[in-house]
């Protein structure tokens, strides 16, 4: 139910009367779909909310860091001054596969550790602080991976790194969905897949170029400069607006007004600003109460109680009222994952190699395979919120079953005879760049973009870390099956991979929802999660107090919480 629907309802209470006049569904939905904006949707919207713009395009550079390293790698991996320092992953060593596959994936199990522990940090020291942190975590695994001297050094580095890349991956999408107007969150949301995405590009090219530099500093160097950036955001994020639904679960709530305000470019007073402000405080009363019928004893104030209550609200994000939410973002992350998007970009040379090309094109088309994806992930800038999530994911898995299933016959039968049959092979790398264009339009931004929409307030940390959990899980199981995969099957990596896109698109039919263009305080009904009319009226009771008590000078602009 809209929070017109909401107001209008909140309208009818009287002073000294709890009876709530219940709009019918039908009704709220027309009132929703009619309800204010802000702007338009999409690359429009865009324009008119410039400031929230460049808060969320500054935040994506944690994706910029993420994509840097997975482009870093596919290069480095075929180095020969990488090789002759790590020899253990060369082709020539025993289990070279299984030690480059470990190397590899160290990232992602690091990755996972950060997202899982950035939940409550991000709970704790706020979205923003959480992100320094990240940063200077990050930066010591870059200066160690940087320094490396041997093989062991080199995998605890890439630990260490992906820790960082794991909490950053995790909370930059949550700070972005927690500032933007619903007109434009997925265009903004889509950032941060594009920085991954442009990280890769960058990262890709720097060291196609040092490859060519005879010392150790070939790849030491592009290890070296992912620093920078990473140092860049640690700092300029210090100067950004805090989350106001963040500062709101804090009993902030005057400081979540000013933020709202400046994130929107309007004064406190202006009809839109307050709304939100009404929704946003509501939402989250509406949760804490709940939290505190769920769990009476764990709500004072010592430190075995706040240990516990952490606990239980972890598990709250498999019960009811929010593991339809957890499924889903779980659910989206571990696809991104299954229908192969990163094996093809960590063994994009390897791949190409399959298909009959000799090393230096294998090294062009894998990069020109990354501006393709590039290119896919910038349509969904605008697609995003013209057409809504689910048919992106939907038509997505389509174009990419059929890609994957064609490249897989092609390789069956053709695999060894590629120098009689070029045509064919080329057929095959056109279908690998079509699976990447769609994956880039679909696949890519949304599974990045939905957790951070679809979670409550009081448990939005935690519910986006268990998703980014699911990516980063996945992704590490990826990156150590698929050398072993391609080497041993050939054309069968691709069926394996078709098998999954195929089991994305049935289990989005079924499973996932829309939410292009609600709010995040309207998610309880895009999951169904308020199944009672008693719900609805305690939700609407607490907006009515709000407002009642804000009108009648319960909070003044001078109010410091």
């Amino acid at each position: 139910m809209s929070h017109i629907g909401r107001k209008r309802m909140v309208d009818s209470v009287k002073p000294g009367k709890t009876e709530v006049e219940v709009v019918p569904k039908h009704n709220a939905d027309a009132m929703w779909n009619n309800r204010p904006t802000y702007g338009p949707p999409g690359l429009k919207g865009l324009l008119t909310s410039r400031y929230v713009a460049l808060c969320a395009a500054f935040s994506a550079m944690g994706g910029l860091l993420f994509g840097y390293d997975q482009g870093v790698v596919s290069i480095i991996l075929v180095m020969p001054q990488f090789l002759d320092r790590f020899s253990r992953v060369s082709e020539t060593a025993g289990g070279a596969g299984f030690w480059k596959g470990l190397m590899t994936a160290m990232i992602e199990l690091g990755a996972l550790l950060g997202a899982l522990n950035q939940g409550w940090i991000a709970d704790k020291i706020s979205r923003k602080y959480s992100i320094v942190v990240a940063v200077v975590i990050f930066t010591v695994g870059s200066i160690l991976q940087t320094a490396a001297v041997d093989y062991a050094m080199l995998v605890v580095a890439r630990l260490i790194g992906g820790i960082g890349i794991g909490m950053l991956s995790m909370v930059t999408p949550l700070y972005i969905s927690e500032i933007s107007p619903p007109e434009i969150r997925g265009a903004l949301l889509v950032l941060e897949e594009f920085s991954i995405v442009l990280g890769i590009v960058i990262a890709f090219w720097i060291t196609y170029g040092t490859q060519y530099i005879s010392s150790e500093w070939s790849w030491r160097l592009p290890f070296l400069l992912q620093i920078f950036p990473g140092l860049i955001l640690g700092v300029g994020i210090v100067w950004l607006p805090f989350s106001p639904r963040w500062l709101t679960s804090k009993g902030r709530n005057q400081e979540a007004l000013d933020s709202i305000a400046k994130l929107r470019q309007l004064p406190i007073t202006d009809s839109h600003v307050r709304q939100e402000w009404y929704d946003i405080r509501a939402e989250v009363t509406f949760h804490q109460e709940f939290s505190r019928e769920k769990h009476p004893n764990l709500h004072d104030s010592s430190n075995r109680s706040a240990f516990r209550l952490e606990l239980a609200s972890w598990a709250d994000c498999f019960k009811r009222g929010c593991w339809r939410r957890t499924h889903v973002g779980i659910g989206l992350m571990f696809f991104q994952q299954f229908v192969g998007i990163n094996a093809l970009i960590y063994y994009s040379p390897s791949l190409f190699e399959t298909m009959g090309q000799d090393h230096n094109m294998q090294l062009i088309l894998s990069g020109v395979l990354n501006i393709t994806q590039l290119v896919g992930v910038t349509s969904s800038i605008w697609t995003m919120d013209r057409f809504g999530r689910r048919p992106l994911l939907l038509y997505g898995s389509v174009a990419m079953t059929i890609s994957h299933v064609i490249i897989s016959v092609l390789v069956g039968l053709y695999d060894g005879k590629w120098d009689d049959q070029t045509d064919k092979g080329w057929a095959a790398v056109a279908f690998l760049f079509v699976y990447m264009l769609a994956f880039g339009a679909s696949w890519g931004p949304v599974p990045w973009a939905m957790p951070s929409e679809i979670f409550p307030s009081s448990l939005r940390a935690k519910g986006v870390a268990l998703s980014t959990c699911s990516n980063w899980f996945n992704n590490f199981i990826i990156g150590l099956i698929t050398p072993p995969l391609v080497q041993n099957t050939g054309f069968g990596a691709y069926t394996f991979f078709a098998v999954f896109c195929i089991l994305s698109l049935v289990w989005t039919f079924f499973f996932v929802p829309e939410t292009n263009g609600r709010s995040l305080e309207q998610m309880d009904h895009v999951f169904k999660d308020i199944s009672s009319e008693a719900e609805e009226q305690r939700r609407l009771r607490i907006e009515h107090e709000i407002m009642s008590s804000t009108n009648d000078g319960g909070l003044s602009s001078k109010e410091t919480p």
